[in-house]
C-alpha cells in the first residue's frame, strides 16, 4: 500500500502540470513552463533517489530501498518530457536549427548529455537486466546516475541569468548525496555505497 502511496505521489506533479495545461494556468508562456518544471522534477526526482541509500543506513530503514527503483524512472519520465518539451514544442522537430541551438548555448548540450546518461540506466532498470549483466556491472553501470545529476545541475546554473538559487540548492544537495558515498566507499568499516 505505502509503494502505491509514492506512485501517486510521484505523478502528482504532471497530473498538476496537465490540470494546468487544460485549463490554461500555466502563465503566459506554457512552453516555458512545463520545461522548467519538468526540469525542476527530474532534478528532485534524481536527488530523491541518490537519498535513499544515506536515508536507509542512517535512519536504519532497510526498506526504504526498495523506492529507489521508483524515483529514478520517476526521474527519468520527467527528463523525457522536459527533452520531448524542448525538440518538439520549443524546436519543432527542426534538427539543423536545434543543432544552432546547441552551439550557441552550450548548456543545452550539458543537458542533453545528462539525458542520454539516464536512457541505459531507465532500460536496465528491472531484475531482468540485473541478472543478466550480474550484480556488480549493473551497479557499476548505474553509478552513471552520479554524472547525469553533476550535469543536470551544471545545465540548470548555465541555464539561470542571475537568480542562482535553486542550481545552488540542487548543487549542494548532489555535493552532500555524492559526498556520502565518497566518504562511505573509503571508510574502513564501511562497504561500498551506491
Amino acid at each position: 500500500m505505502a509503494k502505491v502511496i509514492v506512485f501517486l505521489l510521484c505523478l502528482a506533479p504532471v497530473g498538476y502540470l496537465a490540470w494546468g495545461l487544460v485549463y490554461g494556468e500555466l502563465g503566459a508562456n506554457p512552453i516555458e513552463y512545463i520545461t522548467r518544471d519538468t526540469g525542476d522534477w527530474t532534478m528532485r526526482f534524481l536527488l530523491l533517489s541518490l537519498l535513499v541509500t544515506p536515508a536507509r543506513r542512517l535512519l536504519g530503514k532497510p526498506g526504504l530501498i526498495r523506492y529507489r527503483r521508483m524515483l529514478g524512472l520517476f526521474g527519468f519520465f520527467c527528463a523525457v518530457l522536459h527533452f520531448v518539451t524542448y525538440i518538439w514544442l520549443d524546436r519543432f522537430f527542426d534538427i539543423p536549427d536545434t543543432m544552432k541551438d546547441i552551439a550557441k548555448r552550450p548548456f543545452i548540450l550539458v543537458g542533453f548529455l545528462s539525458f542520454l546518461l539516464l536512457i541505459p540506466l531507465a532500460v536496465t532498470s528491472t531484475a531482468g537486466w540485473i541478472r543478466r549483466l550480474g550484480g556488480k556491472r549493473w551497479a557499476i553501470l548505474h553509478r552513471a546516475v552520479y554524472l547525469s545529476v553533476i550535469l543536470g545541475v551544471v545545465h540548470y546554473w548555465w541555464l539561470v541569468k542571475s537568480d542562482i538559487r535553486m542550481p545552488l540548492l540542487y548543487a549542494v544537495l548532489a555535493a552532500l548525496l555524492l559526498g556520502y558515498r565518497v566518504v562511505t566507499r573509503f571508510w574502513p568499516a564501511s562497504p561500498s555505497n551506491r
